[in-house]
């Protein structure tokens, strides 16, 4: 079922790392119209494209607080219960990423220190089509709470056959969000950044989606907001030799390719046996999915890779720079030494992807398609703006005059260094 290189050579390894994308020409067209229909008809545009792609007629954008409210009682106990502990785990591993401001005296009477501020206007985009991610909604709002932003704002779509999964709104409804639109893919990006009448504008856009709701993330963040990163489709790489268990790799294989037919997934193995006894077991258990069928369109994008040489095989991994890394070894915990690019890390056998994915505590909102290799995870520090601050006293001032008139006259900036001399000035006029 996956497709086997045996020792490629690094001159291959661009090819292997490619990603399986949409033309990338008909995907920019399509969501620049959409960008600039939403930017000059505001909700009209919305409620039309919802229609078009979602098949769904709206009457209303928002979720009413009543709504976000009775979603405790439409959910099963063991549900409920589950999204608490996850929501209780995230938030402990969240909230120990908060710093303290720490005061640091870089000359005698000059004090520097960064304040941390939440930015004040977030929107969050939730995948809600296939798979409703109230997951996701826990791994972009707990963070962006701590981080103190004032306003958070979520655009999930509906789901044509009915309204927006109950989980998600329980989600919001723990971390304290009550501001939800029904809205999904390049439209609800669109709304976001430049706002409609019924939809507040935002500073910043967190959230995976479709490749349309990545490009549409990448185009508005040229001009008009941030964003996390350029996530997209869903990806991991597992590192396996001889003391993996091949059913446990399949079920992780298969735990990322049932994501959408877009997703990759790449096993690196030390030979040629334990592939063939993954690829057995993929067959097996790919028919018990689900989502059988979408498994099996990411598989067709997939590879399966020898590296007889662990060294190798790791600058493979670290060119490859994969979203999600298992390393599968009874020594991963030496092998993740090696590891300088990836989104996220599961050591050993009973590490599983998916724990990462709704429960541990780690975030889930990884860089994807190579750009591990710049950009990290999302985290509380996503959230925040730091601010520098300095204060100098007296003859803080006088300790560092000289050397900032000196830089400023070399500069050729006069003003720069008389905005230093006249206070140095006034200070010896004084008697200082």
């Amino acid at each position: 079922m996956l497709k086997i290189y045996n020792t490629p050579p690094s001159t291959n390894w661009d090819e292997l790392c490619t990603r399986p994308m949409l033309e990338a020409e008909d995907c920019t067209n399509t969501v620049t119209t959409i960008l600039k229909d939403v930017q000059q008809n505001g909700d009209a545009a919305l409620l039309k494209y919802t229609e078009l792609y979602d098949k769904v007629t709206l009457s209303t954008l928002q979720v009413e607080k009543s709504e976000i409210d009775e979603s405790e009682t439409k959910i099963d106990s063991p549900l409920k219960a589950a999204i608490d502990l996850a929501f209780d785990n995230i938030y402990s591993f969240h909230i120990n990423q908060l710093e303290q401001e720490k005061s640091i005296t870089t000359t005698k009477g000059v004090n520097c220190w960064r304040k941390s501020v939440g930015i004040e206007n977030v929107g969050l985009y939730i995948p809600g089509g296939t798979a409703p991610l109230f997951s996701t909604l826990l791994m972009l709002g707990i963070p962006a709470k701590i981080a103190g932003c004032a306003n958070i704002s979520v655009c999930t779509p509906l789901n044509k056959n009915g309204p927006i999964n109950s989980a998600i709104l329980y989600a919001a409804k723990k971390i304290g969000i009550q501001t939800i639109y029904t809205i999904g893919g390049a439209q609800a990006i669109a709304a976001l950044t430049y706002g409609t009448p019924t939809i507040k504008k935002v500073n910043k856009i967190f959230g995976p989606g479709n490749q349309y709701v990545t490009r549409a993330k990448q185009l508005v963040s040229l001009q008009h907001v941030a964003i996390d990163m350029p996530a997209g489709p869903s990806e991991v790489l597992i590192y396996a030799d001889d003391t993996a268990y091949p059913s446990f790799i399949a079920a992780d294989l298969l735990s990322q390719a049932e994501h959408g037919i877009d997703s990759q997934v790449i096993l690196v193995a030390t030979n040629q046996k334990i592939i063939d006894a993954v690829n057995d077991e993929l067959s097996v258990q790919i028919k018990q999915l689900s989502r059988a069928e979408i498994a099996m369109a990411s598989l067709a994008n997939s590879k399966a890779i020898i590296f007889e040489d662990v060294n190798v095989a790791f600058n493979f991994i670290n060119y490859y720079a994969t979203e999600h890394l298992i390393i599968a070894t009874d020594n991963a915990t030496e092998l993740c030494t090696k590891v300088i690019n990836a989104g996220s890390i599961f050591l050993g056998h009973y590490s599983p992807e998916s724990v990462g994915d709704y429960a541990s505590g780690t975030n889930h909102t990884l860089p994807t398609n190579g750009y591990a290799k710049m950009y990290s995870g999302v985290s509380v520090d996503s959230f925040i703006k730091k601010i520098t601050v300095q204060q100098l006293t007296k003859q803080g001032l006088l300790n560092i005059a000289p050397t900032v008139e000196s830089m400023a006259t070399a500069e050729g900036l006069q003003a720069h260094k008389e905005a230093v001399s006249i206070r140095v000035k006034q200070l010896q006029q004084n008697d200082f």
